[in-house]
This record gives structure tokens, sequence and C-alpha cells, in this order.
């Protein structure tokens, strides 16, 4: 037993060393440039598939392979130099979401991108007999190419503190992690600096891609599965450190080997527990340093009532919706369904965002909680379509407002990672809890009441987002909504007249909470079905693009929000298999040209 212990700790060594190039990667990049780079695991995945394509061509001898994997690093180095230049350069001075937004769009670009020159099947690659190899370690047979793993891993550590500590580079580094404007005021070329650091950092996705081409395959679902990895081991670690990310790899890397062996029911769940855990224990994680959070809610100060025009047009809106969804066909409601919940989660996201000032990447985890509350009521206790909504409801603001007493304690990027790091923990448990939640098998078969009808459900689904939507606004603007930004806005003022804004922001959290498990119900109904997608990071992603498209400086915002974005995915869906590559460029084209979005 002892053995086969210490086997899998040695297994979880050698996929910490390819996770801590990674995440290495992703750390050097936030550290100077201070993007939250949601792409950097599409530059890991574009590193497995241009090793493939050297390696698959060169000879299987040590040497080649160790030639072609430089290859595809340096090639992953110089499209990520190419992609700071030509986009992400615009975005330095730009919320945090913002750059979320753009580096997500990104991905979903390089998904098509990729998926268009080596097409959509796994690419295995071919392995010569030294990769093939085994050596007798403690009475087993240890994979022979593990243990170079796990020695690359010290020594890419080694060559890049080396950089840091002796080099002019290093140096440069160093001091623009710490102040960049001071940085630029002494003469330091910045954008030269910005380019060469995202290089660097693309080229070590690049090398942990191509590394791990022998154990596994190039294969599309490489960015999304390392990228959430990177971001827990950089939260770990603390963000901009290297040696963090290195001690967070192997912590990760072994946790999760260990957790196959020993907790095989919540191998997903423990890596994100340990991210929650060292956020709330230690905000700058466990070797990072402590830094000025700045609140990305200041950014959009003013949180304005809709003029009276806007106020019409919406009804016009609500009626055109309601005379298509009872006089069209069935294609034609399930449309305006998904584009009123949609409405719906977006406006309880604006309430952390724009009031609240409270940046959260983890905003699916209500909605899916309220969609497995109304499946599981109806499912297993044969509720009522009424109480089953009201079930999703209580559920999704009662968790939400349990998890709020930590997160409010939080801001910035701490508390974003935080909210993603639940959300994540939601979604591993909806997946490997299978006894209750169907696992990935989902829960089928819950559908309004056969006496309700389709067209009734429609009109109850609309009255429903709307006045949900109608809800939030009348929040807003009450005594608790000029409070909330009150304590946004300026704090210690508010504190010295007597306004607890911990006490608001735990009831924004609720507020929000709630209304995102009544879109989640809603959903779950609309669909006859929930699955742990509900709660996937994607989810979350979908809600800030719609905030954001929309604006946050009004309620209009995230409702304009929405029905642009739902409408856009719905056409380009239908009207190309390139709907991802399409849908990204539309992203960014909007984020380029409208950074406060399409409703000011």
């Amino acid at each position: 037993m002892l053995s086969t212990l210490a086997i899998q700790a040695l297994t979880g060594l050698a996929s910490a060393s390819s996770l801590f190039l990674v995440a290495s990667g992703l750390s050097v990049i936030f550290g100077v440039t201070r993007v939250v780079n949601f792409a950097h695991g599409s530059l890991c995945m574009l590193g497995a598939y241009l090793g493939w394509s050297v390696l698959s061509r060169l000879p299987h001898d040590p040497a080649s392979f160790a030639a072609g994997v430089v290859m595809a690093s340096l090639g992953v180095a110089l499209f990520g130099a190419a992609l700071e230049a030509t986009l992400l350069r615009r975005l330095y001075r730009a919320p945090a979401l913002l750059q979320l937004l753009a580096t997500f769009a990104v991905l979903l670009v390089m998904q098509d991108g990729v998926q268009h020159i080596w097409g959509p099947a796994d690419l295995p690659l071919p392995r010569g007999v030294w990769l093939r190899s085994f050596v007798p370690l403690l009475g087993e047979r240890f994979p022979f190419y593990d243990l170079i793993l796990i020695a690359i891993g010290p020594l890419v550590l080694l060559a890049l503190w080396m950089v840091m500590a002796r080099t002019r580079f290093g140096v440069l580094l160093r001091a623009a992690t710490e102040n960049r404007d001071m940085l630029s005021a002494l003469g330091v070329d910045e954008r030269f600096l910005f380019t060469a650091v995202f290089a660097l950092g693309a080229g070590l996705a690049g090398l942990g891609g191509a590394l791990s081409l022998p154990e596994n395959s190039a294969n599309l679902g490489i960015d999304l599965r390392v990228v959430t990895d990177a971001f827990v081991v950089v939260v770990v670690g603390g963000m901009g450190s290297i040696a963090g990310a290195y001690l967070a790899a192997v912590l990760v890397g072994v946790m999760q080997a260990m957790g196959i062996l020993l907790l095989p029911k919540a191998s997903l769940v423990l890596v994100f527990v340990l991210m929650a855990l060292v956020l709330v224990l230690r905000p700058q994680g466990v070797l990072g340093q402590k830094q000025t959070q700045e609140n990305d809610g200041e950014r959009f100060h003013r949180v304005r009532a809709a003029p009276p025009w806007q106020r019409i047009a919406g009804l016009a809106v609500v009626l055109l919706a309601l005379a298509v969804g009872l006089a069209g066909g069935d294609f034609a409601r399930s449309v305006l369904e998904e584009m009123a919940i949609a409405v719906l989660f977006a406006a309880s996201l604006h309430v952390l965002l724009g009031p609240g000032g409270m940046i959260s990447f983890g905003h699916a985890a209500w909605f899916g909680i309220g969609a497995y509350a109304v499946a599981l009521t109806t499912s297993t206790l044969a509720a009522p379509l009424p109480l089953a909504l009201l079930a999703g409801v209580l559920a999704a603001g009662a968790v939400a407002a349990i998890v709020g007493l930590v997160l409010v304690r939080l801001s910035g990027v701490s508390l974003a990672m935080l909210t993603l790091a639940f959300a994540q923990i939601a979604w591993a448990v909806a997946t490997q809890w299978s006894e209750v939640t169907g696992g990935d098998d989902g829960i089928l078969g819950i559908w309004p009441p056969s006496g309700l009808g389709a067209r009734l459900f429609f009109l109850l689904c609309l009255c429903l987002s709307v006045g949900g939507v109608l809800l939030l606004r009348r929040a807003l603007f009450a005594p608790f909504g000029y409070a909330l930004r009150a304590s946004r806005d300026a704090a210690s003022r508010a504190a010295a007249s007597g306004i607890d804004g911990a006490k608001l922001r735990l009831a924004a959290f609720a507020l929000a909470g709630a209304a995102a498990g009544l879109a989640g119900g809603l959903s779950t109904f609309s669909k006859g079905s929930v699955f742990p997608g509900s709660l996937a990071i994607f989810r979350s992603v979908d809600a800030l693009a719609m905030v954001l498209l929309g604006g946050v400086q009004s309620m209009v915002g995230p409702v304009v929000g929405a029905l642009a974005y739902t409408g856009l995915f719905d056409t380009l869906l239908l009207a190309s298999d390139y709907w991802r590559a399409l849908l990204g460029i539309t992203l960014l084209a909007l984020i380029l040209w409208r950074p406060q979005g399409l409703v000011k």
C-alpha cells in the first residue's frame, strides 16, 4: 500500500511539472501586465498541436524530441508576442472584467482556428521506444518519461529564478510588477517589455502543452481544462510569484493524484476547496505579496435611471416578444424564453458589478443551484411548479448569503477568484455526486405541467423575468441601492454616516443569488433538464459578456447586452460552423469600439 501511495505521489509530481510550466507563464504575465488571461489555456493547446505537427515528422529519438518541443514553444512565444502587440496592448488600462472578456473572445477564435487547421479528432503522438520505457521503482514499474517531467519542473524554476534575479530583464520585470508607472517614468520601453513578458509566458504555456503529448493527445479540450487548473495554481501560490506557482503546482498535482486513488468521488472538489481556503485565509496566496486591491466598480461610477424613451422602447420590446411568443411556433418561443432568462440572469449579475462594485467570475453558481433545486424538488418531491421555482429562489439566495459572509471581506481580483472557486466547487459536486445530481447525465424530464401548455409557460417565463428585473431595479433605486453605491464609492465616508457596507454587500449577494436562482429554475423548466454545465465557468463568462456588452452604468445595459449576446449567439450558431470564431471576433470588435458598452 505504501509503495502504491508513493508511486501515485510521483505521478502527481510529474503532472505538477506540466502544470507548473503553464501556471508560471500565467503568473509572469499577470505579475507584470495585470491581465487576467483567460486564453492562456489556448496557448497551451496551441503548443500541443504545434508539438504534434513537428514531433510526428521527426525521428523518435530523445534529441529530436527535445528539438521539436523547443520549436513548438518558440512558435507559441511568437504567437503570444503578436497577440500582445495587436490586441492586448490596447486593454492594459481597461478594467479586469473587459480584459477577461477580451481573452475569452480570443479563446473562442483559437478554438475554431485550431479545429480548422488540425481537425476535431484527438491527435496522439507516435512514441519512440524510450518514451514507452519503464524503470523499476519501489517494486513497481514507473514510466521513464514521468521521471524526466519531475526533473524538468525544478530546472525550469531554477532557470526562471536566475533570469529574475541575475539579469537586467529580470530586474525590469520585478520593477514592473511593483510599480509600472515609475518604470515608465524612468524611460524604460514599456511596450517592448510587456511584449517580451507575454512571449515568455506564452512560450512556457506552449512548452507545457508540447511536453504533455507523450501522455495526452493533442485535443480541443486542453484549453479550458488547463486554464482552470492554472488559475488555481496561480491563486494558491500567489499572483506573480514563480516559486509560489511551483509550490502550488506540486500541491495540486499530488492532491489530484491522491484524490483519484483515495477519494475518487471528491477528486474534482479538492483543488477548488484548497483554492477557496487559501483565498479566505491569505488572499494574496501562499507566497504572494499583499497588493492594493482596485475596485473595478469605481471605473463605472454612476448607475443612472433610464430616460423616458428607453422605458417606452423597453415596453415595446416586451409587447413585441409577447405577440411573437403567443402567435409564433415552438422555435420562436424557445428563443424568446432563452432571451428572457438571459435578461434576468444578466440583471442579477449587474447588481454586483454596477451598484455593488464587486467582481464575480462565478455567478453561474447561483444559476446552477437554482436549476438543481427546481429539478430535485420536482423529480423527488413532486412539487408543483410555483413551489419548485420558490425552492430555486430560496436555495440560491440562501447559499449566496452564506458564501457571501466570506466573500464580502475581499475585493478586486481576490474576490473574483474566490467566486470562481465556489462556482467550481458547486460544479464539481454536481459532476461527481451522481447519486443525487445524475452527474454528467444530468436530471431529465423536468417539464412544466401538461395542463399549463407551452404558451402559458412562455407567458409565465416572460412575466417572471420582466418582474424580476423590475424588482431589482426598484431595489437599486431604493435607499438600499443608494447606500450600496455610497459604500462602493466612498467607504470611509459612508461608514462615518452609519452605513454598514459589509451588510449591504451581503444583502446584494443574497439578492443577486436569488434572482439568478430564479433564472436557473426557469431554464430547467424551459429545457426540461439540468446538467453540470449550468454551473460551469462558461456560464459565468456568458453573464459577464452580457453585462459588459450592454454596459453597467444603468439597468438597461445588461438587458440590452443579454438580448444582443443571446441573439448574436443563436444567429451565428445557425449561420456557420465557425460560430465560435465569429462570436469571438464580434466581441473583440465591440470591446475595442465601445468599451463602455452599447448603452451609455
